[in-house]
């Protein structure tokens, strides 16, 4: 008796609809497609948040036509929605086709599991820093935006913890580049090893780190930044056998429903008050609550 032959390994497996960007800004970045309206747009409702000037607040959206299948709509947006290089007003789309949307170029696809992953850790090698593992500033860019319109229409508090590492110059002079790279992978790890799960930190550039703290207060914030400092303060960092003092000024700034008008309003913010901690003297943390509480600025 002949056994019937097995189909494939695994089975088939399914194909997700999905757009990937393949241009702009938020290049390697992917947003399968699963709810039967999906919104694009640079607004924080957007369900698809696209971080280009050219791109209007809502601009297009994607509708369900039938199985896997979308139509997309371009909702009377300032500079119009492109599929394949044609301005359109509404288009149900087909496996390769791209979008151009700003100065933003978006594929549609169907992607298995596989394919799916793969796209992921594409984007995730695009997004960390090569130094620290960490995320990188592109990474931040792309998040912090969307993180401070969903906290904003939520009425939840989210803080933005900037740290900068004093004296840094003097030890790159002192003791070499190599050395102050193995103390900013030393800090980034000492760091990583004690923010929650769902904090978001990423190397911003040079000696400088950012922390999105979301959900967290400017009680909580103040708390959290000021323990920071004071780990980092006690940890030994040494390279070539040589004890390395590391210390780190941090300046918070936190969202409190309108107290800022927009993500960059509140960058701003974090940033004055993490120059005003270099200013009085560093290794200190400085935020509205340290000012209001102290008068001196004292963490």
């Amino acid at each position: 008796m002949h056994r019937k032959r097995a189909g494939r390994q695994g089975g088939a497996q399914e194909r997700k609809a999905t757009l990937i960007v393949i241009s702009g800004g938020q290049a390697g970045q992917m947003f399968p497609l699963t709810g039967p309206e999906v919104l694009i747009g640079r607004a924080g409702k957007c369900d698809i948040i696209l971080e280009d000037n050219g791109v209007s607040r809502t601009h297009a959206r994607l509708l369900r036509v039938a199985s896997g299948k979308y139509r997309i709509e371009d909702l009377q947006s300032t500079n119009g929605t492109y599929c394949n290089t044609r301005r359109i007003d509404a288009h149900v789309l087909r496996e390769g086709d791209k979008l151009h949307i700003g100065s933003i170029t978006l594929k549609f696809s169907y992607q298995d599991n596989i394919e799916e992953q793969f796209q992921k850790e594409l984007y995730e090698s695009a997004t960390r820093d090569g130094l620290t593992g960490i995320y990188n500033r592109r990474f931040f860019d792309d998040h912090f935006r969307g993180e401070f319109s969903y906290a904003q229409r939520q009425r939840c508090p989210i803080s933005l913890v900037l740290i900068d590492v004093d004296y840094f110059k003097r030890i790159n002079d002192a003791h070499g580049h190599e050395a102050g790279d193995h103390v900013l992978r030393g800090l980034a790890k000492t760091i990583f090893g004690v923010i929650r799960r769902e904090d978001i930190f990423c190397r911003y550039g040079g000696e400088e780190f950012v922390i999105i703290l979301k959900g967290v207060d400017g009680e909580e914030a103040l708390v959290n930044a000021t323990r920071l400092r004071r780990l980092v303060e006690k940890t030994e960092f040494t390279f070539g056998g040589k004890l390395l003092p590391v210390r780190i000024s941090i300046g918070i700034a936190t969202l409190n429903n309108v107290n800022f008008r927009d993500h960059k309003e509140m960058f701003q913010a974090a940033d004055r008050y993490l120059y005003l901690a270099k200013s009085k003297g560093r290794n200190r943390v400085e935020s509205a609550l340290t000012r209001e509480k102290t008068g001196s600025g004292t963490a």
